[in-house]
């Protein structure tokens, strides 16, 4: 028998001290609904960023890189950290789209492989569509 979750709903267990504070017991899943609120805000926020960058990257303020980070939910800490640059030369690519433009195709690659993209996703911006 495998420790299945009852329901294909993936499951964490939480454990808390009981009530006579000499033991432990496993909670219910409400005592969830606070990190699946601060969760669904920190998503919120990476969507956010991700449609600023978005806007900036088209209007030539940053580069592609600063879009697809946000858009994979990475900071720039995370994305330096994945690919093993220093921390001021990702945000020099993320910030100058001609510094972006002429990073090697060995570095750019780097990113791709962190983002889990391709290279000409990474080079690239989604089409605008007209509403």
């Amino acid at each position: 028998m495998t420790n299945q979750p009852r329901n294909s709903e993936e499951r964490k267990a939480l454990y808390v001290p009981a009530a006579d504070n000499r033991r432990v017991r496993r909670a219910t899943e409400t005592r969830w609904a606070p990190e699946k609120l601060v969760t669904r805000q920190a998503v919120e926020e990476f969507e956010r960023l991700a449609e600023q960058a978005l806007h900036d990257a088209r209007g030539g303020r940053c580069s592609p890189l600063q879009y697809h980070m946000y858009r994979m939910r990475m900071d720039p800490a995370t994305l330096a950290q994945a690919t093993g640059l220093w921390r001021w030369r990702v945000r020099r690519h993320r910030l100058s789209p001609k510094a972006f433009r002429r990073l090697s195709d060995r570095v750019v690659r780097r990113y791709a492989n962190a983002l889990n993209v391709d290279l000409d996703t990474l080079k690239s911006l989604p089409p605008e569509f007209d509403s």
